[in-house]
C-alpha cells in the first residue's frame, strides 16, 4: 500500500504543476499578442530611420561641431559621429527578469559569450550593458575581467521609449568619454509565435550604405533645410535610442513566445506523465486486490 501512496501523491504533485504551466501558458499567449502587434508596428518605422540616416550620412562630406556648447552626450552628434579606432566595445544584452521561458536567455548568453571571445581574439576590450536579471545572474560570478558598466532591470518587463533613452544616454555617455568606441545590441529577433533568432545590431560607428553598387551611379545630394546641424540633432538621438526601443521590443516578444512555447511543452508532458502513473498506479492497485484476495483464499482453504 505505501507504493500506491507515493504514485498517488506524485499524480497529485504533478497535476498542481500541470496547473501551474497551464496558467503560465495562457498569461503569456495573452501578452504575446500584443508585444506581437507593438513589433510590427514599430517595425517599418525602424527600418525607414536607419535607411534614412545612413542616406543623409553618406551624402554629407564632412561633419562638422557647431559652436553652441552640448551638455546632453546624447545630442552631441558630432562626438557620436566622429570616426575613430575601436579599442573598447560597448555591448547591450537584451535577457530578462524571469525563467521559465525555455532555452531562450541560454542562447543570448550563448552568443553573447562567442561575441565577447571573438573581441578578445582580435585585442579588443569589452563592457557590458546588461538588460534582465538572467543577464546579470549570468555574468554576477565570472571572473573573466569583463566590466559590467550598467545593469538596468524594469526595463525588460515593460520596454518603453523612455527606458531606451535613459540606455542610449548611458551608452552615449561612455562613447563620448572614449570609455567605449562601438556599440553594439545583442537581442533576439521575433519571427513568430514559434520561433526568434539571436542578433546583434551595431549601434554606433552606423555602416554606411554602398548605393552605387545598388544602382550603378551615386543618390543626388540631400539638401537640409535648415541646416545639416539642426538635423543631425534631432536625428541622432532618435536613430540610438529607437535601436534600442526596437531591440527592447523584438526581446520582449521573443520572450514570451518562448514562455508559452516551453509552457505548453511542460504541460504535455505533464499529461503523458499523469496518463503513465495512472496507469501504475491502477497496475499496482490490482496487484494489491489480487495479493489479498489469493491471501482470504489460502486463508480459507487451511482451516478448511
Amino acid at each position: 500500500m505505501a507504493n500506491l501512496k507515493d504514485i498517488k501523491s506524485r499524480i497529485s504533485s504533478v497535476e498542481n504543476t500541470k496547473k501551474i504551466t497551464r496558467a503560465m501558458k495562457m498569461v503569456a499567449a495573452a501578452k504575446v499578442k500584443k508585444a506581437e502587434s507593438s513589433v510590427k508596428a514599430a517595425r517599418p518605422f525602424a527600418i525607414e530611420l536607419l535607411s534614412l540616416f545612413r542616406k543623409m550620412l553618406s551624402t554629407v562630406n564632412e561633419i562638422s561641431q557647431s559652436g553652441e556648447k552640448v551638455e546632453d552626450s546624447l545630442n552631441n552628434y558630432f562626438g557620436l559621429l566622429t570616426k575613430r579606432d575601436i579599442n573598447t566595445v560597448g555591448l547591450v544584452l537584451i535577457s530578462s527578469n524571469k525563467g521559465l521561458a525555455g532555452a531562450y536567455n541560454a542562447n543570448v548568453v550563448r552568443a553573447i559569450l562567442k561575441k565577447i571571445q571573438s573581441y578578445k581574439e582580435e585585442g579588443k576590450n569589452v563592457v557590458l550593458y546588461i538588460v534582465g536579471q538572467k543577464g546579470i545572474s549570468a555574468f554576477k560570478h565570472k571572473n573573466d575581467g569583463i566590466e559590467i558598466a550598467k545593469t538596468y532591470l524594469a526595463i525588460a518587463n515593460d520596454p518603453t521609449p523612455s527606458g531606451a533613452h535613459m540606455i542610449a544616454e548611458d551608452l552615449a555617455e561612455d562613447f563620448i568619454n572614449k570609455k567605449i568606441d562601438k556599440i553594439e545590441i545583442v537581442t533576439t529577433r521575433f519571427n513568430n509565435m514559434m520561433s526568434y533568432s539571436v542578433q546583434d545590431w551595431t549601434v554606433l560607428p552606423v555602416k554606411l550604405e554602398e548605393e552605387t553598387e545598388k544602382t550603378g551611379e551615386p543618390d543626388p545630394l540631400m539638401e537640409f533645410i535648415p541646416s545639416t546641424d539642426s538635423i543631425l540633432k534631432k536625428l541622432v538621438p532618435m536613430y540610438i535610442t529607437n535601436s534600442i526601443y526596437q531591440a527592447l521590443l523584438e526581446a520582449n516578444a521573443s520572450e514570451l513566445a518562448s514562455r508559452m512555447t516551453a509552457m505548453s511543452a511542460a504541460s504535455n508532458n505533464a499529461e503523458e506523465m499523469i496518463a503513465n502513473l495512472t496507469v501504475n498506479y491502477n497496475k499496482a492497485r490490482q496487484g494489491a486486490i489480487t495479493q489479498e484476495l489469493i491471501e482470504i483464499v489460502s486463508g480459507a482453504n487451511a482451516q478448511g
